[in-house]
């Protein structure tokens, strides 16, 4: 896998768990329709990525023994992405624990993966880049250990075994694929974590942070007897010849592939009752919450740039950040974003080997607030957003394509700090009354312009700008009487990015026409992106803004739009993805619920 000198490349990736939850299969990608629709590769190739994370997964495609593969759908599928000009790295098992004929406790799993990733590399030989097991150590840990999974375990020795299973079945896969294709290359990924706590739980912290290495030094065969992690597993019941396997069948990835969230570093306190009860655990020695490190006040240092070095010096292998995805706004989506690809080109420049960044979850994700162990589930957004069967780009879509592409992507909301980097981040234990202002980053940018009459709705819309720290102005229209030029000194002078209008409560829109319609036109002549909020149903009208600024985004709610808070950060994603014309805000979006 060649890398030029300083570039950090993007790939992209789909969300594509298939897990078991008891005897259910829950699916992300049926889920975002996926299967069934054929624009969906178009798309993702129309970011110009050359890399992409594509499921070739076993449960889908063998869920019973001995049968013929149905390969009709996927062939298809990426046949597309070839001829898009993206490479493909095959995802095997994403989050599973394989069909229902097989076990992670009696080598069925390792045997059952191999022959299966063997007729992979058969039916399609000119993939060289593989992913047999994604994460591991992450699956092993919600199967084996919290039992949020299949087969919903919940002690030490089953998550060993468990890991023990997926890692061998790696190797084992990688052996199968090389008898068909020698050169075909090992992409392996796990969870990028760290763990903090208080002095009293520095030991539990200590094996923590020893065990998130653990896949990849078994793996890659580097796991001997006198590590901390050998002596613990034997302690727990696994033979020592178990481990001397990795010795002699190692196979070190070519990426070392880690996947960071903002939940992937945690803090232990034994101090539980300052944290929900959804936090509080232990570990049969203490009981202590695990929380989030970024909602508490951590001295230490912290987050992916020093994880990254830490896994350069650790394994001394190419490493690709294989997922990158927030549960958040569109503006804190982006911001995060940029903020893991400027780390990644920061370290590749200190001479730490990072390969990429991957844009994950292009078609969004369902039901990871609850860890996937219901069908469906809240949806999240990623690149693109999955809407009544369609699937329309995201702010995020013009910002890959602009960075894929080696061009320089600006935009106001990414002069603002993200959440994770502000006092809004802390829980109310840590914060007092002076953090309760959430607008925090001091900027010039370009502002958001409200144009109301309506004081309520300028004050709800202006604490969901400022919970998202996107700067905004307001000017009330009630001011601007003397006629709609006084529209073009506004803009003129506060050089915002967008305008919102809200017409008066209660004002009927045939006493406005003349003047949105003038601001229609204006904004378009300016550049400037529009939203107006519609509450009756007068098409005419629509159409006569639209004549004047196709690029306008009208939406028409049977709400006052300040009652539904959900309402007003879902119509600040919508402008941040740039839609247009008319939206029926009671039915045409999948309600985006946004974690800040």
């Amino acid at each position: 896998m060649k890398n030029s000198i300083n570039a950090v490349e993007i790939w992209g990736g789909l969300e594509c768990t298939i897990n078991r939850v008891n005897d259910s299969y829950f699916d992300q990608l049926e889920y975002a329709g996926h299967y069934t629709r054929d624009e969906d590769i178009g798309m993702i190739g129309s970011l110009g990525i050359k890399i992409l994370r594509y499921p070739v997964l076993w449960e889908r495609h063998q869920p019973e023994p001995d049968t013929t593969i149905d390969w009709h759908c996927t062939e298809a599928k990426l046949q597309q992405i070839r001829q898009d000009h993206m490479d493909v790295i095959a995802g095997l098992v994403h989050h599973g624990s394989g069909p229902r004929h097989v076990s992670f406790f009696d080598g069925s799993f390792e045997k059952g993966l191999a022959d299966y990733a063997r007729l992979v590399a058969q039916k399609f030989p000119w993939i060289q880049y593989y992913t047999p097991v994604n994460e591991p150590l992450t699956t092993a840990r919600f199967c084996g250990l919290y039992g949020h999974w299949y087969p919903h375990q919940s002690d030490e020795l089953c998550f060993y075994k468990i890991l023990l299973s997926e890692c061998k079945a790696t190797i084992m896969a990688m052996q199968a694929i090389r008898e068909i294709n020698p050169s075909a290359e090992l992409i392996q990924t796990d969870d990028l974590g760290k763990c903090y706590s208080t002095p009293l739980l520095k030991y539990q912290a200590d094996y923590e942070n020893e065990r998130r290495w653990l896949s990849y030094e078994l793996i890659c065969g580097t796991l001997t007897p006198d590590h901390l992690m050998w002596k613990r597993l034997v302690e727990s019941g696994i033979r020592p010849e178990e481990l001397y396997y990795f010795h002699e069948n190692n196979c070190r990835p070519a990426i070392a592939g880690f996947n960071y969230y903002i939940t992937s570093e945690r803090y232990l306190d034994e101090d539980m009752y300052k944290y929900d009860r959804q936090y509080h655990g232990g570990n049969g020695i203490h009981f202590y919450s695990d929380i989030e490190a970024v909602r508490v006040p951590l001295l230490a240092e912290s987050g992916p740039k020093l994880l990254i070095r830490e896994a350069w010096e650790r394994l001394g292998i190419p490493i690709a950040i294989t997922e990158c995805h927030l549960y958040s706004t569109r503006d804190e989506q982006m911001r995060w974003f940029c903020q893991m690809l400027n780390t990644a080109m920061a370290l590749r420049s200190e001479g730490v080997d990072v390969r990429a960044v991957t844009a994950w979850a292009l078609l969004g994700l369902f039901g990871w607030n609850r860890l996937v162990t219901q069908p469906w589930g809240e949806y999240e957004a990623g690149i693109f957003h999955v809407s009544g069967g369609q699937v329309r780009p995201t702010a995020l879509a013009a910002m890959i394509r602009a960075l894929a592409g080696g061009l320089p992507f600006k935009h106001p909301v990414l002069e603002m700090h993200g959440w994770w980097q502000r006092k809004i981040r802390l829980l109310s234990t840590f914060r007092n009354d002076s953090s309760d202002d959430f607008m925090e980053s001091e900027s010039t940018c370009q502002p958001l312009l409200i144009f109301s009459k309506s004081e309520t709705f300028t004050n709800a819309m202006g604490k969901v700008c400022s919970d998202r720290n996107i700067r905004w102005i307001s000017v009330n229209t009630d001011n601007l009487a003397a006629g709609p030029g006084l529209y073009e000194l506004e803009i003129k002078r506060l050089n915002p990015w967008a305008v919102l209008h809200s017409p008066a409560d209660g004002a009927r829109f045939p006493s406005h026409e003349h003047r949105l319609t003038t601001l229609a036109n204006l904004c378009g002549e300016l550049g400037v992106r529009l939203m107006i909020w519609f509450s009756n149903n007068d098409f005419g009208s629509y159409e006569n803004i639209l004549d004047a600024n196709p690029c306008a985004l009208i939406l028409n709610t049977p709400l006052h739009p300040e009652q539904s808070y959900e309402l007003l950060h879902e119509a600040l994603n919508m402008l941040l993805d740039e839609n247009s014309g008319v939206h029926d805000m009671e039915n045409g979006t999948i309600p985006e619920r946004a974690s800040i």
